[in-house]
């Protein structure tokens, strides 16, 4: 809700094409009368935020059920393509986000390409993908948008027919007409296996594509072969915090499916090289140690008696195949002709394939084994293994309590550990922690807890086995308190073996068990816990012996718990604090970043928040989260995950290499300002969310929360217990509702009121202007306000059934608004929100007259709903304005 004139919308011309394409496909296949009613609605809508005219009539009242289902779809597939459109859009990409660009940059700064090179060579850099439900769309609907992207590639190229026969306008029109025909909204409830699957398929077909895409242009740019320093997590199917779906078997599923796809990937690879590489022996010279791979390949045809290579490559193939069947369970897609022994390791298997690279490389000037697909196929290996993403595990620490719990129990070592106090209990772990005695024997009878539990951990055992150490390294422990947390993991791993005492007395642990510290509390608590941690001897040892340790740091329920201001600079903080007991511990920290797609989630540019990181905290290692919406907008197309994984991997380099761009004193003064802003902006947040009475009612009443509830877009529960209490509620929901009703409260309450009550003004725009990480607090919460509404959040307050309730929480909300947006002009020496960001300015205000029509009908559908009409209708139409809404909005969960 922007108070000063607008400029004029520069509308991208990829927008006005593909919108009128929709137009034409809901003319021919919804009629006339639906195209009408549709562009009516669009003008009068466009017109009232231009400014032009006094009040209209909205044609929304015009508009029956069935209409109204069909006008959201409409509006919906609009926001999709504009999206697509948007991301084509080269000037919105940041400047300086390549690799290249940022290696320029240090040298410029003196810093020189060898010290680049050191530290890309201790680097780790892993975008995360979870299943954190977000993700409205269904995967076909995501599909159809990336074929288009596709076509529209081909048109930018002057390709004017597809490789099909198709003329390419006529193969989008096609598109774009099978996207208004495809079932937009989810019939069936997700389950784990299919979040498994869905994030998979990103797997198969963009990353495996992308990084060693990535890797070859990073060689070329650095003139050296950097280590495989970028790689993938996931958390789908080994994350059971709050979810009791994931189990043992989920585990096993996802780690299964991830080898049979990089597997499968290897053998169609090593098939493409069998039918190029037709060297023969009589025309070359062939090093002894490729005919040795091929005289032990069992390839005796004939035909290829004179080409060791391609020889050689059947017995990789059979080998490979090998691999597969021991894997997967089952036959690769082409069996291999031959037999041959499965491979230990893919270091193995990388062997083989560098003994031909090298005896290449040793023939003419190496042009056969530079920037090949054989090149290419090695660092895919060296990039995903046989697992193709590393798999965490995680799970809350008061299932460890209870599970530990139990064990000693059973043991007869503790009748009652939960009696214990803290420095009992950490004594105790220690003690069981020194030697390999298991607790469960085999006579030991476990409650279901427990059981299921230790399933999960004999299963991580048994990955280890199968699909090689990288398949698991990390345990996560979601609400982290105390030292005990930690420990009690190292005690459920020694029950699966994961954990051992050597004869000397040293610890081994092929799993790293990391922190999680989530709230305001436990992020001021986070040094503490660590420093108790390294002081314990033999978790220093584990710490030292691996280089590193990881500390988890939670966006979203320090948000929820303190407010966008208190929860940003605590995490801030938190990461200042911690980088000095690990410098003590002689230990590299790893931060860990919990971020969601919306800004109250630590959601916004992931380059600029990456290079806001304090100065000695990212070291090269960092691991980011990313999750439902923002999947399918960074990673959907390999261009768009070349373009997101560089941007992460360049703002790590520069936030590790930089010096501080603040002076001491300055850094002193603006902490301090940071720290009376944050108690304010604390007080007025906790003030309004968790002091005020009827707070919980008035949410849950304005916002669509119990709607959101039916989407069908995850396995796991919307709150972790059966409560009405917001500290229940998971923080995804709680994000999106607020987005839905236009609010976007969590990117910004309290932050107002911080700002007018400081008194030196001049040090708070000092601020704005010269220190990187205030000015990312700032364009967030600049880019949330923009996207926000208080006139339309007036009408889902309507909803609220207290009126007196209502009337005083929205207007303490909209008053906090106002504050807000004031102090945030004020602070940057604006007119008018993004002033200075004219393209994201522009694209915002492009939606938003096709967002508004969807509140408002939103709005109606929730009153209807909640007055107890039974047409199923109702609740469809409430479920795609939600989704049409989301899509708009891009980063709203």
């Amino acid at each position: 809700m922007n108070r000063t004139a607008p400029q004029p919308i520069q509308q991208n011309p990829d927008i006005r094409f593909l919108g009128k394409m929709l137009g034409d496909v809901i003319r021919a296949y919804g009629g006339e009368k639906l195209f009408r009613q549709t562009e009516y609605i669009r003008a009068a809508s466009v017109d009232r935020h231009r400014g032009l005219g006094g009040p209209v009539d909205t044609g929304l009242e015009a508009l029956n059920l069935d209409d109204t289902i069909a006008f959201v779809r409409g509006f919906m597939l609009f926001s999709l393509l504009a999206n697509l459109a948007e991301d084509r859009q080269t000037n919105l990409k940041e400047n300086g986000a390549t690799l290249a660009e940022a290696v320029a940059r240090l040298k410029a700064e003196g810093i020189e390409p060898s010290t680049v090179g050191q530290l890309l060579g201790e680097s780790l850099i892993v975008p995360v993908l979870t299943a954190h439900p977000t993700e409205v769309r269904r995967k076909s609907m995501i599909d159809h948008k990336n074929r288009i992207a596709a076509l529209m590639r081909m048109r930018d190229a002057g390709v004017e027919v597809t490789e099909a026969g198709d003329q390419v306008d006529n193969a989008i029109y096609r598109q774009i007409a099978l996207l208004w025909q495809t079932r937009p909204l989810r019939r069936e409830k997700l389950v784990v296996a299919d979040e498994i699957e869905n994030a998979r398929a990103y797997m198969e077909d963009v990353f495996l594509v992308a990084l060693p895409k990535l890797y070859a242009r990073w060689e070329r740019d650095l003139g050296q072969r950097p280590p495989s320093f970028l790689r993938l997590g996931s958390w789908i199917g080994g994350d059971r915090d709050g979810n009791p779906f994931v189990n043992a078997d989920t585990l096993k599923n996802a780690l299964t499916r991830g080898a049979a796809t990089v597997l499968g990937h290897y053998l169609e690879a090593v098939h493409q090289l069998g039918a190029e590489i037709s060297i023969s022996s009589e025309l070359a010279i062939v090093p002894q140690a490729v005919l040795d791979l091929a005289d032990a390949s069992g390839d005796n045809a004939a035909s290829r008696s004179d080409e060791p290579y391609r020889r050689a490559l059947s017995g990789i193939y059979a080998r490979l195949d090998a691999t597969f069947r021991g894997i997967a369970g089952e036959s690769p897609p082409r069996p291999a002709r031959l037999h041959g022994d499965a491979y230990a390791t893919p270091e193995a298997f990388r062997r083989d394939l560098v003994t031909l690279a090298s005896a290449l490389a040793s023939a003419g000037e190496g042009t056969l084994a530079s920037g090949s697909a054989l090149g290419r196929l090695i660092r895919t290996v060296e990039t995903f293994g046989f697992h193709l993403a590393t798999l965490d595990l995680r799970q809350n620490s008061d299932v460890h309590e209870r599970v530990v719990g139990e064990l000693l129990r059973n043991a007869a070592v503790e009748a009652d550990y939960a009696g214990l106090n803290e420095d009992a209990r950490v004594a105790l772990l220690c003690s069981e922690l020194g030697n390999n005695r298991p607790l469960v024997g085999a006579a030991s009878e476990l409650g279901e807890e427990s059981t299921h539990e230790l399933a999960i951990i004999h299963a991580a055992a048994q990955a280890h086995e199968t699909f090689g150490s990288a398949a698991i390294t990390t345990y996560i422990i979601s609400k982290t308190t105390s030292l005990s947390d930690l420990l009690e993991v190292y005690i459920l791993l020694k029950e699966a073996g994961l954990y051992r005492i050597s004869s000397d007395g040293t610890p081994h642990a092929p799993i790293m068990v990391a922190p999680l510290f989530e709230t305001i509390g436990d992020l001021e608590a986070a040094p503490a816990i660590m420093s108790a941690f390294f002081a314990l001897p033999g978790m220093h040892t584990l710490a030292r012996a691996r280089g590193h340790q990881e500390v988890m740091i939670g966006y979203s329920d320090s948000n929820k718990d303190g407010g966008y201001l208190t929860s940003t600079w605590g995490l801030q903080q938190a990461s200042l604090a911690l980088a000095p007991v690990f410098a003590a511990a002689g230990v590299t920290m790893q931060l860990f970043h919990g971020r969601g797609g919306a800004v109250g989630r630590g959601g916004g540019s992931a380059f600029g928040a990456i290079q806001a990181q304090p100065r000695g905290t990212v070291n090269g290692r960092i691991r980011i989260t990313e999750q439902g919406e923002v999947i399918a907008a960074k990673y959907g197309t390999v261009d768009n995950a070349v373009a997101n994984l560089e941007t992460i991997a360049a703002a790590t380099l520069l936030a590790s290499l930089e010096p501080d761009p603040l002076p001491a004193a300055d850094a002193k003064r603006f902490a301090g300002a940071m720290d009376e802003l944050s108690a304010t902006a604390f007080a007025a947040y906790r003030g309004l969310v968790y002091e005020t009475d009827g707070f919980t009612t008035f949410f849950r009443q304005m916002t669509p929360i119990s709607e959101i509830a039916t989407l069908k877009i995850g396995s796991r529960p919307s709150s972790r217990a059966k409560s009405q209490r917001i500290e229940d509620l998971r923080a995804i929901p709680w994000v999106f509702s607020w987005a839905q009703a236009r609010v976007m409260l969590p990117g910004w309450y309290g932050a107002g009121h911080a700002l007018s009550s400081f008194k030196d003004k001049g040090l708070i725009r000092a601020m704005a202007q010269s220190w990187p990480f205030f000015q990312t607090i700032l364009s967030n919460m600049e880019m949330v306000l923009a996207k926000s509404d208080m006139e339309i959040a007036a009408h889902y307050a309507e909803l609220v059934e207290d009126r007196a309730l209502a009337r005083g929480l929205f207007g303490q909300i909209h008053s906090g608004w106002n504050c807000a947006h004031d102090e945030l002009l004020a602070a940057t020496g604006q007119s008018a929100l993004l002033e200075a960001s004219p393209a994201l300015n522009n694209s915002i205000r492009l939606r938003m007259p096709y967002i508004e029509p969807l509140n408002h009908l939103q709005i109606e559908l929730m009153k209807r709903h909640r007055a107890g009409e039974g047409d199923a209708r109702i609740g469809d139409g409430i479920q795609l304005t939600i989704n049409a809404i989301a899509t708009a909005l891009r980063n709203s969960g």
